[in-house]
């Protein structure tokens, strides 16, 4: 199961009077562990910033749902809330769950979730929207698991089985 961690990563970035100061961000990287977040930070990161930079932190983040869309770069931390019914004792429970969206504002990250979600069986509310931190995402991608395979002579099976 993978999970949405969220990083922070410290570096010195040129200011426009050519000074380096020193800016702290948070990205948001999907995947299975602490350390496959390091390495998906470094390997994406490392083409992006100039010069050096350093993971100051990383954590599960309580986010379960990612929806980018591409005509907006502002991250938008929605919780949403629903009830469902407890198996076992028939009584109501609520639920809250997190996401983010691009928007440019928080009315159009109302909406865009709302959009999203539109085809979710239970009824649900957004209670909080609020402006994220977030730089960037980094979501999973099949390319990277490629890339961690170990070299050699490796065929698929089904290449094997006609041998």
């Amino acid at each position: 199961m993978r999970i949405w961690f969220l990083c922070k990563v410290k570096y010195a970035k040129e200011t426009e009077e050519g000074l380096l100061k020193s800016i702290s961000e948070q990205y948001l990287v999907d995947a299975v562990s602490f350390t496959e977040a390091e390495a998906i930070l470094y390997d994406r990161l490392g083409s992006q910033i100039r010069g050096d930079f350093q993971v100051t932190g990383i954590s599960k983040s309580n986010i379960v749902d990612v929806f980018y869309y591409e005509d907006a770069d502002i991250w938008h931390k929605c919780k949403i809330t629903y009830l469902i019914a407890d198996g076992e004792s028939g009584k109501e429970k609520k639920v809250t769950q997190y996401m983010i969206v691009t928007a440019e504002d928080v009315k159009q990250a109302y909406d865009r979730i709302q959009e999203s979600l539109s085809n979710m069986l239970v009824s649900f509310r957004v209670p909080d929207i609020t402006e994220s931190s977030i730089v960037e995402v980094f979501p999973f991608e099949r390319d990277e698991v490629k890339d961690q395979l170990p070299p050699g002579n490796f065929r698929p099976v089904n290449q094997e089985e006609e041998m």
